[in-house]
């Protein structure tokens, strides 16, 4: 996957097609990602300790890698992502800008 926790994302399709958002969680073996603020749906929480009433929660829900497209850090647009091997080291390149990402 070429996303990575932290990484400031634009969705480009479906339901929030256009909302920003950092990935706050990534779900590798489902190819999905938790995006900070995208795909909110309403959760039932049965009454427990640390919620003792219960009720309806908002949460963020995953979302498919592919409809997410990582922001260039340079020009703030969405971008696809290349590898390239630097000092023995794969890192991640902008292919718009041609910036190092990390």
């Amino acid at each position: 996957m070429f996303l990575k926790t932290g990484d400031k994302v634009r969705v480009i399709a479906g339901k929030n097609k256009g909302q920003e958002g950092t990935i706050k969680k990534t779900l590798a073996s489902e190819n999905r990602v938790i995006v900070e603020g995208v795909n909110i749906v309403k959760k039932h929480q049965k009454p427990s300790s640390l919620n003792p009433n219960g009720g309806i929660l908002d949460q963020e829900a995953p979302i498919h890698a592919s409809n997410v497209m990582l922001l260039d850090p340079k020009t703030n647009e969405p971008t696809r992502v290349s590898f390239k091997v630097v000092d023995d080291k794969k890192v991640r390149i902008a292919k718009k800008s041609g910036e190092q990402i990390d």
